[in-house]
């Protein structure tokens, strides 16, 4: 699949928290409509079955509950793609990437064989079909999450190449396949936000880290034999830092194309000053291969931010193709972020300042993101509102992600009279979801604690005083945050928030309906009256 992500260091945050946050675009000439749901231990299956792959993996018997968004149509499987579990921790998955002939020469793809004669299938390994459900359930930290992900690769190997964001409250961790079964992961920094367009990203690994301590860099166990066998480090010099994105990753034209501008875009807007990115003299260009993989930015990055930059079509640059700068080959030269066939977009923020049953949220958007708005949602409840929940095959007004579809494709043709009321639109909603969030927070806060999260709470602080230097206002240990989820109380006044700004949402979203469809409808080349005479 076609995505792209960002991922934003706590230090990097507007609010401290982790941030991490990918578009899910579908394939060229498809569509995938996506449904927000809520997967409890006993939905989650025990032997889980590859549609893609024909595989079947055996699950443990301890899952935790956790939310998705996946595919309406389950034909080719589920497609979870992003969500948050009881312990706070966030997944998302996947972003596909790129990488080069030697890789594959080294360690090819597992892919499915079906039969043929006398000779049985041979299943293939695991994809972006089935991440997040073999891998979400089951892990308490961020951390956790590369290692089993990590060892499942190893085990089972991909069918392609995968990019896969974890965060907690404290870390976000980057992981990217390399060929069939090997695997590096990455650290954010903190004081850092991280771009991915499709392409191998990392730039700088340190494998005496991931083979030792993995205090910032994880990677398969077997990695520095894989690379020195295979002639996969192309560094000129012993001093030089291992460089993936040169010995993994790809190197073709078409990068320039749709790879790169877009990373170039992100970087552009959120570090407007630090450098020239426009014309001759420009220190990065769109086509530009050295682009960072991250870089600490100007200003902290707050969910407008991530929305805008997820939503990019070049504005302001001769490659807008909705602009009047350049000419029409220049706007339509690189892909845009914000794509007709994005078909969901998650942002899950891990805030540090908020007890631990209400810190996290999972912001939303569905269909072409120019067009859209992305509103939050509280993840530890026990259902999702039927408006996101319920999306059908069949196009209908009736839920968000199909409304979201026919308002892109009503205002793609007539962009400059639509776009006042798409943005006031964004504003409202975006302003709507934040005082939701507010309201919400002070109900519970209102609750307290109870006796056993309150005695929990007393051992964490003394157990973490000495780290607890970013202000965690409810240090635990994983085990316990799960527990402290699980307030039931707290579940009620968080589904009840959600169902508040999916009804709130709903009327919006209806009002914008009508107001661009009155303005198509105006527009139409058939139109008359009798006052033209």
């Amino acid at each position: 699949m076609a995505c792209t992500t960002i991922l934003v260091g706590k230090d990097a945050s507007y609010d401290g928290s982790t941030i991490i946050a990918r578009n899910e675009d579908s394939s060229n000439g498809e569509f995938n409509p996506k449904r927000f749901i809520v997967v409890k231990p006993e939905e989650q299956p025990r032997e889980y079955k590859s549609v893609i792959s024909h595989l079947t993996i055996n699950l443990p018997d301890d899952p935790l509950q956790y939310t998705a968004v996946p595919n309406a149509d389950l034909k080719e499987g589920i497609w979870g793609e992003a969500g948050v579990n009881e312990a706070n921790v966030a997944m998302s998955a996947t972003e596909t990437l790129t990488t080069n002939e030697r890789v594959l020469g080294a360690d090819p793809f597992v892919e499915y064989t079906p039969a043929k004669g006398d000779e049985p299938e041979v299943p293939g390994g695991i994809g972006e079909e089935d991440f997040l459900t073999i891998v979400l359930p089951y892990v308490k930290t961020a951390r956790e999450g590369v290692q089993r992900l990590g060892a499942l690769l190893e085990e089972y190997g991909t069918y392609e190449m995968n990019g896969v964001a974890f965060s907690d409250v404290n870390e976000i961790w980057w992981l990217e396949t390399v060929g069939g079964h090997h695997w590096i992961a990455k650290r954010v920094p903190d004081e850092a936000y991280v771009t991915m367009p499709n392409q191998l990203g990392i730039d700088e690994f340190d494998l005496a880290d991931a083979l030792g301590d993995q205090e910032d860099h994880m990677c398969s166990a077997d990695l520095a034999e894989f690379i020195e066998a295979n002639h996969l480090d192309l560094a000129v010099e012993n001093t030089t830092p291992f460089n993936p994105r040169d010995a993994f990753g790809s190197h073709s034209d078409s990068d320039h194309v749709y790879n790169t501008p877009r990373a170039w875009s992100m970087q552009r807007f959120l570090n407007p000053y630090d450098e020239v990115w426009d014309g001759p003299d420009a220190d990065h260009k769109p086509e530009s291969n050295d682009i960072p993989w991250a870089r600490q930015p100007e200003r902290k990055v707050t969910i407008e931010d991530i929305k805008y930059v997820l939503s990019s079509h070049y504005q302001g640059t001769p490659y807008d193709p909705y602009g009047q700068l350049g000419d029409e080959r220049t706007r339509h030269m690189y892909r845009p972020i914000g794509i007709n066939r994005q078909s969901q977009l998650s942002v899950m923020q891990i805030r540090p300042y908020r007890p631990q049953a209400s810190r996290a949220v999972q912001w939303i958007a569905y269909g072409s993101n120019p067009f859209n708005t992305l509103v939050p949602f509280f993840p530890n409840v026990d259902t999702t509102p039927a408006y996101l929940e319920d999306t059908t095959t069949r196009v209908t007004s009736e839920n968000f992600y199909w409304v979201n579809r026919i308002i892109a494709a009503l205002c793609d043709g007539a962009f400059r009279s639509t776009s006042n009321a798409i943005e006031r639109y964004q504003e409202k909603t975006g302003a709507m979801g934040h005082r939701l969030v507010a309201a919400t927070d002070e109900q519970v806060a209102r609750l307290g604690l109870t006796a056993a999260e309150e005695a929990a709470q007393s051992a964490a602080e003394e157990e973490f005083e000495a780290d607890n230097v970013d202000g965690d206002v409810q240090p635990m240990i994983p085990d316990e945050i799960v527990e402290a989820t699980r307030n039931a109380e707290v579940r009620g006044i968080l589904a009840a928030a959600n169902q508040t700004m999916a009804d709130q949402l709903k009327e919006e979203t209806d009002k914008l309906l009508d107001s661009v469809l009155y303005t198509r409808s105006m527009e139409m080349k058939n139109g008359f009256h009798m006052s033209d005479f």
